[in-house]
């Protein structure tokens, strides 16, 4: 009897992806501290990246009375592949949100301040002067506070970002967000030695520096490596590292979700390589325990 070969039948693109495992399980947002940052968030028209960016650690920091901040509207510019941020050509130039989120800030009564942006390419100064009021102001009304930015890419306008950063923040952050291999996978309106430039120059102006970088999207360790002697070699003093989660089917999708305990594996390398802070896990977002990193 002719014996027929064994053919197995392909698996499905659902059964090939790899399954989210139970680490990045999260609580959902609840609690009257959540409620509280959430009614004044709503009461005073602003956007936080917690909501905007679909941020896993939302319930857990709004829950703590922390937020951060998103102005410049909630379109960007840029149509990165990760991103769960809107993508299109801004309407929005709110001359007034600089007051709001500092009378948000004081009204949370927060001690560290995390303040965030989209991209505005279409524009001169790329949002510099609303970042400059908005930082004045926050420093104005709570003068206790602490602020860390975390800037866009200004497309080497060299003389925006010095007004992005010259208003009294302490921490100022540029996100990589991947190794230079995948930029143009990532992040295709950006590239790695500008946004490594940028971290130079922000470094040379005094302030301290940070970035982060997602893992899974299908960086090797030697690269995750390169990457950090490249980045403490340009001065950048703090380092984080979380798992990419996929926001919708239309962004990309997850290669490899990464074992706690590579995270910390990366975090103990990253110290040894000379970064001042490590954050390094699953759930890590750029602003995850930003307190932490004003030191």
């Amino acid at each position: 009897m002719l014996e027929l070969p064994i053919v197995e039948s392909p698996r499905s693109e659902a059964e090939s992806r790899p399954k989210r495992p139970d680490w990045l399980k999260v609580r959902l947002p609840m609690g009257e501290n959540y409620r509280n940052v959430r009614s004044i968030v709503d009461e005073y028209k602003l956007h936080t990246i917690c909501q905007s960016g679909s941020c896993p650690n939302m319930g857990e920091c709004w829950g703590a009375g922390t937020a951060t901040f998103m102005i410049l509207g909630n379109v960007c510019t840029r149509s990165c592949s990760f991103c769960a941020v809107k993508t299109g050509r801004p309407n929005e130039y709110d001359t007034d949100e600089p007051r709001r989120v500092a009378e948000a800030i004081w009204l949370m009564k927060v001690k560290h301040a995390v303040i965030t942006s989209v991209n505005r390419d279409e524009l001169q100064d790329r949002g510099a002067e609303i970042w400059h009021q908005t930082v004045r102001l926050v420093k104005e009304r709570s003068p206790e506070t602490t602020i860390e930015t975390l800037i866009p890419d200004t497309k080497a306008n060299w003389e925006a970002l010095e007004r992005m950063i010259s208003a009294g923040q302490e921490v100022v952050s540029h996100n990589m967000e991947t190794v230079p291999r995948l930029y143009r996978k990532v992040r295709p309106q950006a590239k790695w030695e500008r946004s490594l430039e940028q971290i130079r120059r922000i470094k040379d102006f005094g302030k301290r520096t940070k970035t982060g970088i997602m893992l899974g999207l299908g960086e090797t360790k030697e690269e995750i490596f390169q990457s950090m002697d490249e980045l403490v070699e340009s001065g950048c003093d703090i380092l984080t590292l979380g798992q990419y989660l996929q926001p919708t089917k239309m962004h990309l999708e997850v290669a490899e979700f990464v074992h706690p305990e590579t995270f910390a594996e990366y975090r103990e390398v990253g110290m040894a390589k000379g970064f001042k802070y490590v954050e390094s896990g699953p759930l890590v977002r750029s602003s995850y325990h930003a307190e932490r990193h004003v030191f």
